[in-house]
């Protein structure tokens, strides 16, 4: 459209503009970029006084999900599209926003999905909610998360009808020394899970993907190996869940099935003559 250029707004909602920038332009900023924004906007006397609660609510909002490590993230990003664990650690910065006291959180297991890095930034935001005056309860089994708790249930001993039972509760030297505990063992070093001696060799056969490029992935050549046991990692939002949900699975999904030519997010896929059907358990 010549008139609003794409931005698919009218031009009286385009010709309001906040220090040179429309709403469109100030959507597509990264939330660290429009935080920079709002805090170093100049407003005269008259503005300055009619904006001041809402600026403070805006960087308030922003600095939250900063604080969470969710800077990268565009304001114009769909939810929809975000990983699970940038969509749950919005969900807490929302409730740590909301400086309620005196509210008991439950949740379970938030820690699934996040790389250690992530992780330490749940845990702080969890801490956040307990210091403004709150009960939070998780349902988890990451150590870090365990050794930051005040508190501990170690609920056991084994599982189905083997558990049910309270086996040890405390603080986590109370479960260190618990012999009844097999957290507590697992914490102390007594129990550990041994690492393979032997890993099966790649060999020749591989998929590869070319220019990957949906959401926050800058055009990567990706090397699949075939008939061994290959793991994505990475941060959250690095783009782990994009590559394997909405390129790869969509990519061979579509050429083993139905032997269309799918090409959303990327520019060709080799190799996927050599497997036969593609299952995803999500």
């Amino acid at each position: 459209c010549s008139s609003c250029k794409g931005k698919r707004l009218s031009l009286v909602a385009l010709s309001v503009k906040l220090d040179g920038k429309d709403i469109q332009e100030l959507s597509n900023l990264s939330v660290m970029d429009s935080y920079s924004f709002f805090e170093k906007i100049e407003l005269d006397e008259f503005d300055a006084k009619i904006s001041r609660e809402i600026l403070k609510e805006i960087k308030s909002r922003l600095k939250f999900l900063v604080d969470v490590g969710l800077s990268y993230l565009f304001l114009d990003r769909v939810s929809g599209t975000l990983s699970g664990g940038e969509a749950q650690r919005i969900r807490l910065a929302t409730q740590v926003g909301s400086a309620l006291a005196g509210v008991l959180y439950v949740l379970d297991e938030p820690s699934i999905g996040l790389h250690q890095r992530d992780n330490e930034k749940l845990i702080s935001t969890l801490v956040n909610l307990k210091e403004l005056g709150n009960t939070v309860i998780v349902v988890e089994h990451d150590e870090q998360t365990l050794r930051t708790a005040d508190y501990i249930i170690d609920v056991g001993p084994g599982a189905g009808i083997y558990g049910g039972e309270v086996v040890a509760k405390g603080t986590l030297a109370d479960i260190l020394s618990n012999d009844n505990s097999l957290t507590g063992k697992y914490l102390s070093g007594q129990l550990k899970v041994e690492v393979p001696k032997v890993r099966r060799k790649a060999g020749e056969a591989e998929i590869v993907l070319l220019n990957a490029n949906k959401n926050n992935l800058k055009n990567i050549n990706v090397h699949i190996p075939l008939g061994v046991f290959t793991v994505i990692t990475g941060v959250s939002g690095s783009g782990k869940s994009t590559l394997l949900n909405e390129v790869l699975y969509p990519a061979l999904d579509s050429r083993l099935k139905s032997n269309t030519s799918y090409f959303d997010g990327f520019e060709d896929i080799v190799g996927y003559e050599q497997i036969d059907k593609v299952i995803q358990i999500n």
